[in-house]
């Protein structure tokens, strides 16, 4: 991993030099997507013919026409590519996120055009679940919502618990690696023991709280725990520092940037986050970060009617 001082910080002013216009986001994106040629992306055939009308290409195997923006997020929008890659480049670079009405002002865009937008973007950054984590890993379990107490009375539940009526999550975070975050049903011990051995590598040591679901681990992990109730943050090198860290800054987006979002969309957003603190590292130049999500959109097709019903599956959905 390259030292700080050797990290290229791509400013927005180079961006916009690199991508003056269409053709020049066309070809960057062609020179990733596809490196070793043009590949249709129906029947990933590689026998093509490039047409007279231009950047259109046409598959001599399954005979249908494609663009470089079939097959990705891209698809089917009517946004230019180089605004495209400012918005990536914007939400890469956003510690806590842009909000879709900011990003609307930056690109000239409406504010609907933006959140879905966004919305796709976050689809190319995830999921970030799949990851297997070993060595140390830390694992935690929070709430993201607001408070009952300053919700509208005809939204608030009839119950006053602090987490009633937020979303639960869990994450985990190998120590000098990867962040895993995601929506769960609750917290107990059935779900958040499965979502561990789903994911960490048999054998790793594994730091918690104190939380009672946690108990049982210790058949296929090395279990750690530190009681968080008796104020006792770190018990030798079992702590669950990290992982409190990753729900700090995903707090801040939740409260100081995006206000609110709706729980069907959470592990989108979770998603986001996870991708910055993960292939979107800051400790990576601004290129590979931006090259990363170019990555990442390929094969990840995504309508506002499936958006907007909760009846797409690619990371999440409607619980």
């Amino acid at each position: 991993m390259p030292k700080k001082s050797q990290v290229k910080v791509l400013s927005i002013y180079e961006l916009m030099q690199m991508f003056p216009g269409e053709q020049s986001a066309i070809d960057y994106l062609a020179g990733i997507l596809w490196p070793d040629g043009t590949v249709c992306p129906y029947c990933h055939g590689k026998q093509i013919t490039t047409l007279q009308r231009k950047n259109y290409h046409r598959c001599r195997d399954c005979d249908k026409v494609f663009t470089i923006r079939v097959g990705t997020v891209f698809e089917r929008s009517h946004i230019p590519l180089h605004k495209w890659l400012v918005a990536m480049y914007l939400m890469v670079t956003a510690r806590k996120g842009i909000s879709s009405m900011q990003l609307s002002k930056e690109l000239g865009i409406t504010q609907r055009s933006a959140w879905f937008l966004e919305q796709r973007i976050r689809i190319a950054c995830g999921p970030q679940t799949d990851k297997i984590l070993s060595g140390i890993v830390e694992a935690d379990e929070t709430y993201i919502g607001g408070l009952e107490k300053n919700k509208h009375k005809d939204k608030k539940l009839n119950q006053s618990r602090g987490t009633v009526g937020k979303t639960p999550v869990f994450g985990m975070r190998e120590r000098g690696g990867h962040v895993v975050a995601k929506v769960v049903k609750g917290t107990d011990a059935l779900t958040l023991q499965n979502a561990v051995k789903s994911v960490v590598t048999p054998g790793s040591t594994v730091c918690t709280d104190e939380h009672g679901g946690y108990l049982g681990l210790h058949g296929l992990f090395v279990h750690k725990t530190v009681n968080h109730k008796k104020k006792k943050w770190v018990d030798g090198m079992a702590h669950t520092n990290g992982i409190e860290s990753v729900w700090s800054i995903i707090k801040r987006m939740y409260h100081g940037t995006y206000h609110w979002w709706s729980p069907w969309h959470s592990n989108l957003y979770l998603n986001e986050c996870a991708f910055r603190l993960n292939e979107g590292n800051v400790k990576y130049s601004t290129a590979d970060r931006l090259k990363a999500l170019v990555h990442g959109t390929a094969g990840k097709r995504l309508t506002y009617k499936a958006l907007t019903s909760g009846s797409y599956r690619l990371i999440g959905g409607k619980p």
